[in-house]
């Protein structure tokens, strides 16, 4: 194993001690905004265990799942965030 393979591996357990910690966020969450941003959170992370996957196996194909990933949880976010604006108008 060389040192960049342990690096990589000590970045994946990072990021899925990361996850855990947001994945907690989200359900302990006490408002809607906590959870929300928690989610964000975990696509962010989720996103980097992906690239680190790409530098673990050199699978290029994968950086345009990530691509396409990091939209659609941008477009995501975004929306989410429109409809915490503008929530109070429909109450």
């Amino acid at each position: 194993m060389t040192v960049f393979s342990s690096i990589l591996l000590f970045c994946v357990c990072l990021l899925a001690l990361s996850i855990l910690l947001a994945l907690y966020r989200f359900v302990v969450g006490p408002s809607l905004a906590d959870r929300l941003s928690a989610l964000d959170l975990i696509s962010v992370y989720l996103l980097g265990l992906l690239i680190t996957y790409v530098m673990f196996t050199d699978k290029l194909i994968f950086f345009d799942v990530a691509l396409v990933f990091s939209l659609i949880a941008f477009l995501g976010a975004i929306s989410f965030a429109y409809y915490l604006v503008n929530q109070k108008e429909y109450e």
